[in-house]
């Protein structure tokens, strides 16, 4: 964060001196001019040509500074940004994610992590130059020419009103953008994921149809913001144009009045339409990227701010700061599990709802239970409950007599092997999905895992045994193999099953 933080005041740094130098070049021209109409052939133009050389070298190395600093930040920031969103999704309970499409969070940990942070780093040294050139040229206007300067200032707060109408409608489209944009995504996932379903289904044209209104959707949003960008920035030109000729008309007055000097024009005139419109339009142009960087960083900061609904109390974390004996777990309870009480559960997945009512069930270490029942009845839920992925609505699950709210979360779900009702596998070979429970498991002791729940006769009979790979989620490998490489990735002597 301090190096962020140090990258960001270089950056500011770096656009305000370039905007200094930007405007120092007008104050040049109109100290040559005059001093041409002065000196006329006996005028020495070293010294103009050393300013001049001097101001371009500053500009050179400023903006080689700002380049390089915007690029190392956006990119710093981007990698933070997404590095922290994924390690809160890793600490969401399975109930977040209940309802949300993976396609959805995709869209965050993406598109919208980049565009939070190349806003972030480019737009703040587009606005921070921009504010300060326009600060530093109103200064010079008006001290070069009361009226005139006014003149040219005058159209700015019209400039203010005709933003504030713009920015709040660009908002709106560029919300609308972007939440269709993570419906598509997620459209995109679901597609490819249920692939197989789809076509043995025949479900193609449909699935096509359905696509098509959210891209229409998407598209009609899109022209409408992209319509509303193209109308502004035109409209904040338009404004400077006529300024700048307004200057031009009076200013040619004053000059044959001889009441203002042709270098004091010229200075006046360099700065309207481009010295000065430049930085408004460039400031117009980061204010329409803000809204729609500010439409994905409020998904991004929603993700960020979501806190855990399961988590280690206080009381667990105070003690987990301390150490203990070997025989002890790290919140300095007994290491082992050797009962687990349900007592009067209830469970609801929807408010009112219940799927559990008073259930109770005592299970001890070296217990085999079987739960049997209609689908929709629960078996799932006791699982789901045990591992601790929710927890009851009321009633109390316990550990060794203790709820099992007051141990270390991590201690207790790694004391379980858990195999759920869909296996999944990651891409990389069998040894590698065996061991990723346990990274530090030697080559022996996964192959004794896979044959104490019968998988090594089969893994040997693949080509390439244990270094086999298994393809995206295990699509290399049927169901049931799939089941029970899952099986031997649980599969500890501390653990007790739960499938």
């Amino acid at each position: 964060m301090r190096c962020l933080q140090k990258l960001l005041v270089i950056l500011v740094a770096s656009g305000i001196t370039i905007a200094m130098i930007d405007a120092s070049f007008a104050l040049v021209t109109r100290w040559v001019v005059d001093d041409v109409m002065a000196k006329g052939s006996d005028l020495n133009i070293f010294q103009y040509a050393l300013a001049y050389g001097a101001l371009v070298v500053g500009l050179a190395v400023g903006v080689w500074i700002f380049i390089l600093q915007a690029g190392t930040l956006s990119n710093s920031m981007s990698h933070d940004i997404r590095r922290d969103c994924f390690r809160r999704l890793q600490e969401l309970e399975f109930a977040y994610f209940d309802h949300r499409p993976v396609g959805w969070l995709i869209s965050r940990l993406t598109s919208d992590c980049d565009k939070l942070a190349r806003i972030i780093a480019w737009g703040v040294l587009d606005l921070v130059w921009a504010i300060f050139l326009i600060s530093a040229i109103a200064i010079i206007l008006v001290v070069l020419h009361p009226t005139l300067g006014l003149m040219v200032l005058g159209v700015v707060p019209m400039l203010v009103v005709i933003s504030a109408w713009f920015q709040k409608r660009i908002l709106l489209s560029a919300r609308e953008t972007r939440k269709y944009n993570s419906m598509i995504t997620a459209s995109i996932t679901e597609g490819l994921n249920g692939l197989r379903t789809t076509k043995s289904l025949v479900r193609e044209e449909d699935n096509l149809g359905e696509f098509k209104q959210l891209s229409n959707n998407m598209y009609d949003q899109s022209v409408l913001n992209a319509t509303q960008s193209a109308i502004y920035i035109p409209i904040v030109l338009t404004l400077g144009s006529v300024a700048a000729g307004v200057a031009l008309w009076q200013g040619g007055i004053l000059v044959l009045d001889d009441r203002l000097t042709l270098g004091d024009t010229g200075g006046i005139l360099s700065f309207t339409p481009g010295s000065f419109f430049n930085p408004i339009n460039q400031m117009a142009q980061v204010m329409v990227q803000l809204q729609s960087a500010q439409a994905a960083g409020e998904r991004v900061l929603n993700l960020l701010a979501t806190q855990p609904a399961i988590f280690d109390t206080e009381d667990v974390r105070e003690r987990m700061r301390h150490s203990y004996p070997a025989e002890l777990a790290v919140d300095g309870r007994e290491k082992r599990i050797e009962t687990l009480e349900f007592r009067n559960v209830q469970f609801e997945y929807i408010a009112g709802q219940p799927v559990l009512h008073d259930f109770n069930l005592t299970v001890k270490r070296g217990d085999m239970i079987a739960l049997v029942g209609a689908s929709g009845g629960g078996k799932s839920t006791i699982v789901n409950l045990a591992a601790r992925f929710y927890e009851p609505t009321t009633g109390s699950i316990l550990v060794n007599g203790r709820d099992y709210r007051e141990r270390s979360l991590q201690w207790y779900q790694s004391n379980l092997g858990i195999v759920l009702q869909t296996p999944h596998l990651f891409g990389g070979t069998v040894r590698d999905n065996i061991r990723y429970g346990r990274l530090d498991a030697t080559d022996a002791e996964v192959e004794d895992a896979a044959r104490a729940v019968n998988a090594h006769e089969f893994i040997s009979a693949m080509e390439h045994g244990y270094e086999s790979n298994v393809g995206e989620n295990g699509n290399r490998l049927s169901t049931g193999q799939k089941q029970l490489i899952s099986f031997a990735r649980a599969c500890s002597p501390i653990r007790p099953f739960l499938s």
